[in-house]
């Protein structure tokens, strides 16, 4: 099969940082299907990952944990799955990514695909779909439903891949009053019709930008992206007995006793922990994902691609990669077919 890989650590720029290379097909086993993989996304970790991994000596790493396509083979355990489904997954860090034609995942973190998008289009949501439900609703312990109350949540870095679903869900599946972070026009622009009730500009002091729009605190806070430049002021500006989640990876240490006197609860969300770990419930993303495929059949969620970069190929992702480190990125990069 055909598939993009390294096998050291390199700058983007650099011509091996990713290479087209050919790889014996998979072979399914327990929970596996092997989908024959027609469109990915890239996000922060594929980066993260090619910066900081050494596969074994001889090996090639394959990035891409966002995928949708159609099963092709299944395992003797498998239950939820036939071959012929259409489908879509973030997949396990563990094992090899999306970056190929043909791909092995555990059942239990997959969801049938939405009937009313196309591959491209549905591969932009999976692993910034997780990330954001499990966040809202797992760790930030937020309520559904629209039963009027006086709280917020302010979205860190709210034009990205996971600010753009996260704010889609909170305004359109909870009473939470959503304010978003963005710092240029064009992204605050994307921000506002993701359904942000208000964009303040995180540029700025925080608690000034929230006075502007009439606010002395807020209840949540999603910190997306650079957390440690924010960390202060989200201190100060979060509610007593208010929540803070985070996702990224703090460049310095976090001086969390700010926290204490207010009673402020700290989240972590890492959307591969129910992989990495094989937890309990790791079949709640298998029905989250399908949760989320009737939302955006049902037009309540829509789908956040930012920009299509063609085919699936060395070239190609390089760029997509090399744009994600910019960090200017708004919405998800897609790419469809090898």
């Amino acid at each position: 099969m055909k598939a993009v890989a390294y096998q050291t650590p390199l700058p983007i720029e650099q011509a091996d940082a990713l290479q087209d290379i050919s790889l014996p097909d998979p072979v399914v086993t327990g929970h596996d299907l092997l989908v024959e993989v027609r469109a990915v996304s890239v996000n922060p970790v594929d980066t993260k990952i090619r910066s900081g991994r050494t596969p074994p000596a001889g090996h090639w790493q394959v990035l891409g944990w966002d995928a949708a396509g159609i099963v092709r083979a299944v395992g003797p355990e498998v239950t939820l799955f036939k071959p012929g489904d259409r489908v879509w997954y973030a997949g396990d860090i563990t094992r090899p990514g999306s970056n190929a034609e043909l791909q092995l995942v555990d059942e239990r973190i997959v969801g049938q695909m939405p009937h009313s998008l196309d591959f491209a289009s549905a591969a932009a949501l999976p692993l910034t779909s997780i990330t954001a439900w499990e966040l809202l609703f797992d760790r930030l312990g937020v309520a559904p439903g629209k039963r009027p109350g006086n709280q917020q949540l302010l979205i860190v870095g709210a034009a990205g891949g996971v600010g753009s679903i996260l704010t889609q869900l909170a305004s359109r599946l909870t009473a939470l009053t959503v304010i978003g972070t963005a710092s240029r026009p064009e992204t605050r622009d994307w921000v506002k019709a993701r359904g942000a009730h208000q964009v303040i500009d995180h540029s700025r002091p925080l608690g000034e930008e929230l006075k502007r729009i009439g606010l002395d605190n807020v209840s949540h806070v999603a910190s997306l992206t650079q957390t440690e430049a924010h960390f202060a002021q989200l201190a100060e500006v979060i509610a007593p007995q208010g929540k803070l989640a985070l996702i990224d990876d703090p460049v310095a240490p976090l001086d969390v006793m700010k926290l204490k006197a207010k009673s402020i609860s700290l989240h972590w969300e890492l959307m591969f922990t129910r992989s990495l770990f094989k937890t309990a419930d790791m079949i709640a993303q298998h029905q989250l994902l399908n949760e989320v495929a009737a939302l955006v059949d049902a037009g309540v969620i829509q789908t956040t691609v930012g920009e299509h970069f063609g085919s699936i190929n060395a070239a190609n992702l390089k760029r997509a990669h090399a744009l994600l480190e910019t960090g200017k990125a708004r919405g998800k990069i897609i790419l469809e077919g090898f």
